[in-house]
């Protein structure tokens, strides 16, 4: 296991990815799971909801996703994006991030003054969850990537996965065997970023 700085700074987007994962399933529902219940959110609102997918039902979510794409995409173009969404396919697991939004709304009601804050604060802790569970998933070996295909594919998500209305989709996080390692990525200068005053 690396340090909790190793395992950030290795975290990347891996594209190339296959199914043959050096870890145990359980390994990887026991990342999510701790995760998701260790990670904070304002006013302890817990507003984030996960599904696992894996085997068929990670399959069927980029089948999906085909099908919502070549309705829109240019039939001259569909192949480019066929083997773009292909490659998720080849992963071998996704996890699908939501935000329960009843839980926002009634935080709304009981904190007036700070209602129009709650939905940017519900997104922070996703964001945060989404970060969380992919270091935690690269450190234990695995390539992932994250995507947002929503709101394209929520319809038929919900039906398939038999979501509850109050869940809305905001990412869909692949992961499986790394292949290839992730490039190079060009970096603006940190201290064009960070301002410190002392």
């Amino acid at each position: 296991m690396k340090s909790f700085k190793d395992a950030v700074i290795n975290r990347r987007t891996i594209y190339s990815l296959g199914k043959d994962i050096p870890v145990l399933e359980s390994e990887i529902i026991a990342v999510v799971e701790r995760m998701t219940e260790k990670v904070p959110s304002a006013f302890n609102m817990q507003s984030a909801r996960v599904i696992v997918a894996m085997g068929e039902h990670h399959e069927d979510i980029w089948e999906i996703t085909k099908s919502a794409l070549k309705k829109v995409v240019p039939e001259d173009e569909f192949a480019k994006t066929e083997t773009k969404i292909n490659r998720f396919l080849a992963g071998y697991g996704t996890i699908l991030f939501f935000e329960e939004t009843e839980t926002v709304n009634n935080m709304q009601k009981k904190f007036p003054d700070y209602a129009e804050n709650f939905p940017v604060w519900a997104a922070q802790a996703n964001g945060m969850l989404q970060f969380a569970i992919w270091t935690e998933l690269e450190n234990i070996g695995l390539g992932v990537n994250l995507q947002h295909y929503n709101p394209l594919i929520d319809k038929e998500i919900k039906k398939s996965f038999d979501v509850p209305k109050n869940w809305d989709l905001v990412a869909q996080m692949v992961f499986g065997e790394m292949l290839q390692p992730a490039g190079k990525i060009e970096s603006i200068p940190v201290k064009e970023r960070v301002k410190v005053f002392r």
